[in-house]
C-alpha cells in the first residue's frame, strides 16, 4: 500500500463533518472498510488512521511501551482517551468529535496533509503557527539532518 500524501484545504460542516479527499480514500485497504480511529496528535493537529493500520498501532503499544513507568502509562492514556472510531458515511464524511474540534481550535476551515500511515487535520492557523518555529531553517538543512545523520 503506498502511504497518504498531499495537502488538501476543505471545510467542516456546522455537525462536525469532513468530506474526506477522493486521492485520500483511494488509498485505504478494504481491511479497514471505511473506518478510521481519530485521535489526538502532536502539535495541535489530529491523526486520522485507517483502522487496520490502528491495529498495528495499538499492536506496537503492547510491545513498546512498559505500564510500569508512569510516563508510558501517561501516553498511552492520553493517546487512547482522545480516540474515537468513525465510519465514513455515504457522502464520504467522517463525523469529528466535539472535543477533537475543540483541541485542534478547528472551526469551519482545515488543512488535510497526508502523513504515510496516517492522515493529520490541521487547522490553518496552527498549521502556520507550527511551521512559522522553523521559519530560519531551511528544507534542505533540515532533510540534511534528517536524512543524513548530519548534528
Amino acid at each position: 500500500m503506498t502511504g497518504f500524501k498531499g495537502k488538501y484545504e476543505y471545510s467542516i460542516d456546522t455537525k462536525g463533518r469532513l468530506n474526506l479527499p477522493a486521492k485520500m480514500r483511494k488509498h485505504m485497504m478494504p481491511e479497514a472498510n471505511g473506518t478510521f480511529v481519530i485521535t489526538r496528535g502532536m502539535e495541535n493537529c489530529l491523526y486520522l488512521y485507517p483502522l487496520d493500520t490502528w491495529s498495528k498501532v495499538e499492536s506496537e503499544l503492547r510491545e513498546k511501551l512498559n505500564v510500569y513507568r508512569e510516563e508510558d502509562r501517561l501516553f498511552l492514556r492520553t493517546l487512547l482517551m482522545w480516540a474515537h472510531e468513525v465510519t465514513l458515511d455515504k457522502q464520504s464524511r467522517i463525523m469529528i468529535p466535539q472535543e477533537l474540534l475543540e483541541f485542534a481550535s478547528l472551526d469551519s476551515s482545515i488543512v488535510i496533509i497526508g502523513a504515510l500511515d496516517k492522515i493529520e487535520l490541521w487547522a490553518p492557523a496552527e498549521l502556520e503557527k507550527y511551521l512559522g518555529k522553523f521559519a530560519e531553517q531551511s528544507y534542505e538543512e533540515v532533510a540534511a539532518r534528517v536524512m543524513g545523520g548530519i548534528e
